[in-house]
């Protein structure tokens, strides 16, 4: 039985255009022709596939035990039958292999040649852009946005590699239209039986840190070190920096001359406000800077709970500190990792003006 010059042609070319060994292919055809033939005779016989890669030429064999008596025809058969048909120099407890080549069964061969191959093709398609991706997460990647319907919204990545961009990733309002390019955290990337899942992010604060790296050669260089990100995506984050080099301004290098750098950045994040305050080791002076940009008058902890301080700051500055719908002092809260309660300071209780005035008049009298 032959699969032909197309075969060999084929097996040819698939091994040096996509990398895939004959070898392989071959194992995979052996095993695929086996089960064909199996459901083709419609019996439980062992069965033996011998294929020529040179020629496409196949042979196929049934293995059959030589018994006394025979139970199992598919697998078994007598001494007189196996010397009937030629196997002379046998004996009873032998394996004897009788080549078999059904009717029509050179057509179905063919096909499943040709399945197997494309089964193949595609795994091996798979497995590319899974090694291409698997070692990509958490890099920044650019995509274009191909289906946007429903609940389903997906991102292609390049010619042949599509993500998904799951619900919970999208930035809540952010419109995702056909044909958009769009910046993306690489979330995950997983082989399932359909081929690789590539997730994608558009929340994630890795994404935030990336763009900034873009944005602020002082990060790419290590001159400034990201200590936190938190973020309510499309809405606003917070970002923590330091450096060690005293000549550098942390938060002037991110923000960009005249606000250049983090407007690029929010931009990308459709209009996300992007705070970036000064990280510091003293956890008070930390939970100051991370509510910027309102100002604190004073903070003292809780001594009644751990990590829980009680902010105080002028009435004026209150709404600032608490942000909208708490969305300022909930986001410092992320960032330091403390519970932060906010209060005004009580008016009786703040000097004034005339409180100055009036203490230096003391002061002068009592003189």
């Amino acid at each position: 039985m032959q699969l032909g010059r197309d075969f060999v042609r084929a097996l040819a070319q698939i091994t040096k255009e996509r990398g895939l060994s004959q070898e392989v292919i071959a194992s995979s055809l052996t095993a695929a022709l086996i089960s064909a033939y199996k459901k083709h005779q419609g019996g439980n016989q062992d069965v033996e596939v011998h294929i020529d890669t040179e020629n496409g030429d196949i042979s196929i064999c049934e293995v059959k035990h030589i018994v006394a008596d025979v139970v199992s025809p598919d697998t078994e058969i007598s001494l007189a039958d196996a010397q009937a048909m030629g196997f002379v120099d046998v004996a009873e407890g032998d394996f004897i292999r009788i080549e078999k080549n059904p009717e029509n069964f050179g057509r179905i061969a063919a096909q499943t040649a040709r399945q197997v191959i494309m089964q193949r093709l595609k795994d091996a398609e798979r497995q590319i852009i899974f090694e291409e991706f698997s070692d990509r997460v958490g890099d920044l990647v650019t995509g274009v946005v191909f289906k946007s319907e429903n609940d389903q919204v997906l991102i292609r990545l390049n010619d042949r590699t599509e993500a998904i961009l799951p619900r919970e990733e999208r930035i809540v309002n952010e419109k995702y239209i056909p044909g958009e390019r769009l910046k993306f955290y690489l979330l995950d990337v997983r082989q399932t039986t359909r081929g690789p899942r590539i997730v994608v992010s558009r929340t994630h604060p890795g994404l935030l840190r990336k763009l900034l790296e873009l944005e602020v050669p002082e990060i790419q260089e290590g001159v400034i070190e990201i200590k936190n990100i938190v973020r309510e995506a499309g809405a606003r984050a917070k970002v923590a920096v330091q450096t060690l080099d005293m000549n550098v301004d942390p938060v002037g290098a991110c923000v960009g001359n005249g606000g250049a750098r983090i407007k690029s950045v929010s931009k990308e994040l459709c209009g996300e406000k992007v705070d970036v305050i000064i990280w510091s080791s003293d956890p008070l002076q930390y939970i100051r800077n991370s509510l910027s940009p309102a100002k604190i008058v004073k903070i003292e902890p809780v001594l009644e709970q751990e990590k829980a301080v009680t902010v105080f700051s002028r009435p004026d500055q209150l709404s600032l500190a608490i942000g909208k719908a708490g969305q300022n002092v909930r986001l410092a809260a992320r960032l330091t990792g403390w519970k932060i309660d906010i209060n005004a300071l009580e008016p009786e209780r703040m000097p004034t003006l005339h409180d100055i005035f009036q203490d230096i008049i003391d002061d002068s009298g009592a003189e």
